[in-house]
């Protein structure tokens, strides 16, 4: 009920910034309304029950987490709409207090070190990685308090990674459509190395799902293993392999562009003479 919450508050306060700001149902909104929708398909109904007893569907819950609904959102740019609600003596304040309070310099400091593409793509593999390790991993298991944490994590550094790669305005990324291609290219291949290790290992790694007996669906753990290797490799290279494929061609694109526009300058000034 909570992530139920959550989301229909969010999506509420969402509808109410795009009203202030007199905007009707824009793509970036509908890509924001996608990226809820993918979260409670992850985290509320099937899937999620599946998820107890079955790697492979705890490994697409984070696969729509970090890689469907964590782009979305932030195409989907939800902080003007966010913002836009606020009481208009409050937005002046915070604003006033995060650009100019001496206390909250150290707040500047980290926004702009989690703008550095590395260090949000470090970030974003390394809670990936982190939360991978077998203890850990059983330890979502047995705690909901743990689980809701691993889930938050994914979520938050999956759009701070995304964000180095689309636009999500005010905020812009620092790189071009080429360096975003091989930012994308480096974070897909980071998650196939784990993609690889799950799915070749001769043991089940995570005794918690090792110690479920009778197993279900008639799948051992090692084979339950494989899938969930297969689940990040397959489905989860999707998102990544769009990326760069729209990055790419746009890049290619505006290249096209800057070449011809200086033969069309030299045919213009040839005419005038």
């Amino acid at each position: 009920m909570l992530v139920v919450g959550l989301v229909v508050a969010s999506a509420a306060w969402y509808a109410l910034g795009l009203a202030r700001s007199r905007k009707g149902l824009t793509w970036r909104a509908a890509a924001f309304y996608g990226g809820l929708v993918s979260i409670l398909v992850a985290l509320v109904g099937p899937l999620d029950r599946l998820s107890d007893s079955l790697l492979w569907a705890h490994m697409l819950q984070h696969v729509l987490l970090m890689l469907v609904a964590a782009p979305l959102l932030v195409l989907g740019a939800p902080w003007l709409p966010f913002w836009r609600p606020l009481p208009l003596r409050f937005r002046r304040t915070v604003a006033r207090g995060v650009l100019h309070d001496r206390a909250l310099a150290p707040v500047r400091a980290a926004g702009r070190a989690l703008a550095i593409p590395f260090v949000a793509w470090a970030l974003f593999n390394a809670d990936l990685a982190l939360w991978h390790v077998p203890a850990l991993y059983d330890l979502t298991e047995r705690s909901t308090g743990v689980h809701y944490l691993e889930h938050f994590t994914f979520l938050v550094l999956a759009m701070l990674f995304w964000a180095q790669v689309a636009d999500s305005p005010p905020f812009r990324s620092r790189l071009d459509e080429a360096q975003r291609a091989l930012y994308l290219t480096a974070g897909a291949a980071a998650s196939w190395v784990l993609a690889v290790v799950l799915a070749l290992a001769p043991t089940p790694f995570y005794s918690v799902y090792a110690s479920i007996s009778p197993r279900p669906e008639g799948l051992s753990a090692l084979t339950d293993q494989q899938l969930a290797g297969g689940v990040m490799w397959g489905p989860g290279s999707i998102p990544y392999a769009i990326g760069v494929f729209v990055l790419l061609y746009g890049w290619l694109a505006e290249d096209g562009d800057a070449r011809r526009r200086p033969s069309r300058r030299v045919a213009v000034s040839g005419e005038h003479r």
